[in-house]
């Protein structure tokens, strides 16, 4: 079990000061390793989990008797749980994040001026990131995997309730560093689970820290959009929205409701709520709903719902703005993608919408008039994921429209700077 640091306030204070001192410390050293080092440090964090596979799943069987005894609710009992197949896949990650372009040094954007002057635009680390999260001890992974490819040191806050998790896997992302011989304060874990660590590093560490990410539920993500002194990437829900027109087709408009609400429940790109097209509410609303029950899932339907599909309960006002993470959703007929369109705009966190048409029109209209990070046509809102973007991982999607938007992966975690280059102009 991980040792936790139980001290006062003053001595997690000083603790986090000098986390913040090493992290500023190792950002240089990081900033120019090389794509080759960076490369062979991933590898060897990948190679350091798929060895020490039994003691992440023994740490995390602490953390999940930890969770049941204090009464997790399901959906954190799901994100915390590792398995085998978790932890390869936590590897494979890394090891997709090994295998993409390293974006240090790239040229966005070159061209020449009237004076002779030469102007790119380059690629730059973003510097020290702080990362907040909750239950998922896989963010410890892929976190620290995606801030080194992108030349950042990371600070990691763990969840208290996944601590040994993620203790055991960080363990491996040092063994990783020290083979490639970078900087091992490059990935720290706050060994703390003391809420006062969180107040550090949303004050920003003494300059030390240069964005904060938070990934875990609504509570969280609002302590840090309102408390912190750096700037941040996040979204606050993932109220996800699945709308069935009326061109779809009704076996896949079946098949990926079903996907796209009970695949897991718990992640924030699960669907909330099930639009269908008033036109077809005669031949796709009872099969698909049927499916839905038949997978497990309670559904909250509006009154014209009810009238054709009685296994439901009344919708309230607050089923529309709800984040379920739960076999839940919410559904309502709307008059095409016009009414789609405008509930969406009026109930949704901006995060994933989906689209289930034949009708390239209707198609078009949705991703032209919804502003959401991430839309989809003919596919599960579940595929609103950093590794299902070819990303290898993600820290978390933000909804944001600043720097970021959409999942947060390498080149997401990167800045830019310009080089000009001249032959002696002056400016007159």
């Amino acid at each position: 079990m991980l040792k936790l640091h139980e001290k006062s306030r003053d001595d997690t204070v000083a603790l986090m000061a000098d986390i913040g001192r090493r992290a500023r410390a190792a950002a240089r050293p990081l900033a120019v390793a090389t794509a080759e080092r960076k490369h062979a440090a991933l590898i060897g964090m990948a190679q350091a989990i798929l060895r020490h596979e039994q003691d992440i799943l023994d740490a995390n069987a602490i953390d999940i008797k930890n969770g049941e005894q204090s009464g997790l609710s399901a959906s954190f009992m799901d994100r915390l749980k590792l398995d085998p197949a978790r932890i390869r896949a936590m590897a494979d990650g890394i090891s997709e994040i090994a295998g993409l372009r390293d974006p240090v040094g790239d040229v966005i954007a070159a061209w020449d001026r009237p004076n002779g002057l030469y102007i790119e635009r380059v690629r730059t680390p973003l510097g020290v990131v702080g990362v907040i999260y909750e239950s998922r001890p896989n963010v410890t992974a892929d976190a620290g995997a995606l801030c080194l490819k992108a030349g950042n040191p990371v600070v990691l806050r763990g969840g208290s309730d996944s601590l040994n998790s993620s203790a055991a896997i960080h363990a491996c992302l040092v063994e990783g560093l020290k083979a490639a011989k970078l900087p091992q304060d490059a990935i720290q874990l706050v060994p703390t689970a003391d809420r006062a660590a969180v107040g550090e590093m949303l004050k920003g560490l003494s300059g030390n820290i240069d964005v904060i990410i938070p990934r875990g539920g609504k509570n969280l993500v609002e302590r840090v959009q309102n408390e912190a002194r750096v700037p941040v990437f996040a979204h606050l829900e993932g109220i996800c929205h699945l709308y069935i027109d009326g061109s779809a087709d009704l076996d896949m408009a079946a098949r990926i409701a079903v996907n796209a609400k009970m695949r897991r429940t718990g992640v924030c790109g699960a669907a909330e709520t099930l639009l269908v097209d008033r036109a077809v509410a005669a031949t796709h609303l009872v099969p698909i709903l049927g499916a839905l029950r038949a997978a497990g899932c309670e559904i909250h339907a509006d009154a014209e719902v009810l009238k054709v599909f009685a296994d439901a309960q009344p919708a309230t006002d607050a089923d529309w703005v709800s984040e379920y993470l739960d076999a839940i959703i919410a559904v309502k007929l709307v008059d095409g993608v016009a009414g789609a369109i405008e509930h969406i705009e009026t109930f949704s966190s901006h995060h994933t919408e989906a689209i289930v048409a034949e009708d390239a029109d209707a198609v078009e209209r949705f991703f032209n008039e919804i502003d959401s990070a991430i839309l989809l046509h003919n596919a599960s809102t579940q595929f609103a994921d950093g590794g299902e973007f070819g990303m290898g991982a993600e820290i978390g999607i933000a909804t944001g429209k600043m720097h970021a938007r959409g999942p947060v992966g390498v080149e997401q975690l990167t800045s830019f700077k310009y080089r000009v280059r001249g032959t002696g102009q002056v400016r007159p």
